[in-house]
């Protein structure tokens, strides 16, 4: 709809009649003005800039009024700094008044404008004002505009808005600009079209670290991390000048594939060329550190970096929060605010996040409550952490309600929410009802489906379970494999359940042996409630014995040394029966274990874990 909105003719936003206004006559009878016209022109956007840079508001809304006082609001010049200046304070409609107040516009002036929008997460402002430029007689992009211009493009996703901004750019000789075609593999990096931006990168006659470090984001981005890595690799070897984007993208890479040790050495490297206290390098760290199980290194970052932008506290935030450090959660959140920075829709995400994996109802509604305050509707991703928050605490019947009164349709992310809800606390037949009405939507993603069936086999609907499988499997389709993984050196050991291909497989399987018997002596019982086959008790014990994280852990008490944490990494779910077994295996080798799954953190000591058996 907002697409349709931009592309619809926009004479509703006719600019107002110039004013006469006189420049120099009429000024107060203060000091700054009984200097010459040139120097209180210069003295003014120096102030401007001083301003904008301390973000100081007051003094610069007083300096404002002199400017008006003085009759040199109408200078282009003058006007790109108030535009800026209230752009930076985060008040861009401000900026927008003082456009229209301007009755002559240079290119410097649309470029303000444009920014201004585009910074303040404004893009369709943003791209509105672009097309305004283009029927202003006499106005032409440059490179500095375009640049603007696709980055609105990559911030609402569209790939056909972002083609036509590069075609026009193209038509007038822009592309071959390196500012402009590097902005263009950016743009074409971010919307997820990998093909286009390698091949504006390769046809480059001349490239920069934008176009390098926007090839390596987009790689990264849709996970092609060996792509990434070797790119950032090329880049080096021809001795380009990488930037702190470039290593945000990097570091994200070894963050997303528990590069750790990769991880830690482009830290050092961070350290070495300064670049350690930036806020896209910040983020990309805390998010690496937090992601590799060593929440305290992400809490070292972010205390060192002195000027935070949004991006980190969000990125704190979210790791607070999946380690179950819920009350630094909202302790962070109040500091956030006394900053002076306003929270976003991610933002939100996170805290909701946080109260529903700490079973905080109370505190989750209001957040969610609180988002209109700032101006922000709350979207399908807020919805499915609404649901998982009452699945999990057992308000299904509120669940239910909620996503009946949903303003869009339910995604597949809020159904998985209920059904989450449904297992944790036996609600076979709610699962199974709501497996129904999901099938009749029609088609849904593997990893849904697989959970459907599980619904329906939970329920005791095991002929249901069985059709629900063979419809996957006849699409074409396969569930998810689940492996876990350790790094060990440069290596990366990577296991399935049951798998009997390590190299020492054998001394795998018999520590598994040796666990098990301590295990079982300090009270251990297997819960087979979780194999959900038709197989006999032995059988779904064996099954449930040899999953794969418990497989990783053996590995790790075989080859690491006894004062080292063992970290496991997860790409599914871990199983109600083996987050038991790891407490127990905790506690009868004294070993802290952390265990990373695609939903949060467990840190097991001593035969408890960090989540509080809340997950």
């Amino acid at each position: 709809m907002l697409l349709r909105q931009w592309k619809e003719p926009l004479e509703q936003l006719t600019l107002p009649s110039p004013k006469q206004t006189t420049v120099i006559s009429g000024f107060p009878h203060n000091s700054l003005n009984q200097q010459s016209f040139e120097l209180n022109y210069r003295c003014i956007c120096n102030h401007l800039i001083e301003f904008t840079r301390g973000k100081n508001l007051l003094r610069g809304q007083s300096f404002h009024a002199h400017v008006i006082k003085s009759g040199l609001q109408t200078i282009p010049l003058i006007c790109h700094h108030l535009i800026n200046f209230y752009s930076k304070v985060q008040l861009p409609y401000l900026s927008e008044q003082i456009f229209r107040e301007t009755h002559f516009k240079s290119s410097t002036t649309w470029s303000s404008i444009i920014s201004c929008f585009t910074q303040n997460e404004l893009p369709f402002n943003g791209l509105e004002y672009f097309k305004l430029m283009l029927r202003n007689d006499g106005m032409f992009p440059d490179d500095y505009t375009f640049p603007l211009a696709t980055k609105a493009c990559a911030m609402v996703n569209s790939h056909s808005l972002g083609q036509s901004v590069h075609c026009l750019a193209t038509k007038i000789g822009y592309d071959v600009n390196v500012y402009v075609g590097s902005s263009v593999v950016d743009m074409y990096a971010k919307c997820g079209s990998l093909g286009d931006a390698r091949k504006m990168f390769d046809d480059m006659p001349e490239r920069n670290v934008v176009s390098w470090s926007g090839m390596i984001y987009g790689y990264a981005q849709m996970g092609e991390d060996r792509e990434a890595l070797t790119l950032f690799k090329g880049a080096l070897l021809q001795g380009l000048a990488v930037n702190d984007f470039t290593f945000s993208s990097v570091i994200r890479v070894c963050g997303n594939s528990t590069f750790f040790e990769l991880g830690k050495q482009m830290h050092a490297l961070c350290l070495k060329l300064n670049y350690d206290e930036t806020s896209f390098v910040g983020s990309a760290l805390i998010s690496m550190y937090s992601k590799s199980g060593m929440i305290e290194g992400a809490y070292q970052v972010f205390d060192e970096v002195s000027d935070k932008n949004l991006g980190m506290w969000n990125a704190m935030l979210i790791a607070c929060a999946q380690h179950a450090h819920t009350k630094n959660v909202f302790e962070l959140f109040k500091k956030m605010k006394n900053a002076g920075m306003k929270p976003n829709f991610i933002t939100f995400l996170c805290m909701l996040y946080a109260c529903s994996h700490a079973g905080l109802v109370n505190e989750g509604e209001h957040y969610f409550s609180t988002m209109k305050e700032y101006g922000i509707e709350p979207g399908s991703q807020h919805y499915a952490s609404m649901v998982d928050l009452l699945g999990r605490a057992g308000k299904l019947d509120e669940a239910m309600k909620l996503i009946e009164e949903m303003p869009m349709q339910p995604t597949e992310s809020v159904w998985g929410a209920l059904l989450t809800g449904c297992r944790i606390h036996g609600n076979t037949e709610l699962a199974g009802s709501v497996a129904d009405r999901v099938f009749e939507v029609g088609p849904v993603s593997p990893g849904l489906h697989v959970m459907l069936s599980n619904a329906y086999a939970a329920a005791g609907r095991y002929q249901e379970a069985a059709k629900a499988r063979k419809m996957l499997k006849d699409r074409g389709q396969k569930k998810e494999t689940g492996l876990s993984w350790v790094e060990e050196g440069n290596r990366i050991h990577t296991f399935a359940a049951g798998d009997r291909g390590h190299e020492i497989s054998d001394e795998i399987y018999r520590k598994l042996e040796e666990l098990g018997e301590e295990m079982e002596r300090a009270g251990y019982v297997a819960d087979m409630s979780y194999v959900l086959k038709e197989v006999g008790d032995e059988e779904k014990g064996r099954m449930i014995r040899y999953h794969s994280e418990r497989l990783a852990i053996a590995f790790a008490l075989i080859k690491f040394p006894k004062e080292r944490s063992i970290r496991v990494m997860k790409n599914l779910r871990v199983c109600g029966d083996c987050h038991v077994a790891i407490k127990f295996i905790s506690k009868c080798v004294g070993r802290v274990i952390i265990v990373r799954d695609n939903n949060r953190f467990h840190r097991f000591e001593n035969g408890e874990c960090s989540c509080g058996d809340y997950w």
